[in-house]
């Protein structure tokens, strides 16, 4: 005979609550007891961005290779010579 038991989880929804609301209690206590360390950081943090958005946002234009990018002014538009009339 072939038997099927259900054998209960070892995560039943009862440890798991009981679990996720432990470790909420504790990363809120970890939080507030070290929030002046995690503060201090934080003028560093900004300065840290500073070079590597630097890098990233580059990316995109080629980087600084040299090129005349006279023609490619931020609202400019690349002179176009006036057609004579035909009289």
């Amino acid at each position: 005979m072939n038997q099927n038991h259900s054998y209960p989880s070892a995560w039943s929804t009862y440890s798991r609550t009981v679990f996720i609301a432990f470790a909420v209690i504790a990363a809120g206590l970890v939080a507030y007891e070290h929030r002046v360390h995690v503060l201090g950081v934080l003028p560093w943090l900004l300065i840290l961005a500073c070079p590597l958005m630097h890098m990233f946002m580059h990316h995109g234009h080629g980087g600084h290779t040299g090129q005349d990018h006279s023609t490619h002014r931020a609202g400019t538009t690349p002179h176009k010579p006036k057609e004579k009339e035909d009289v």
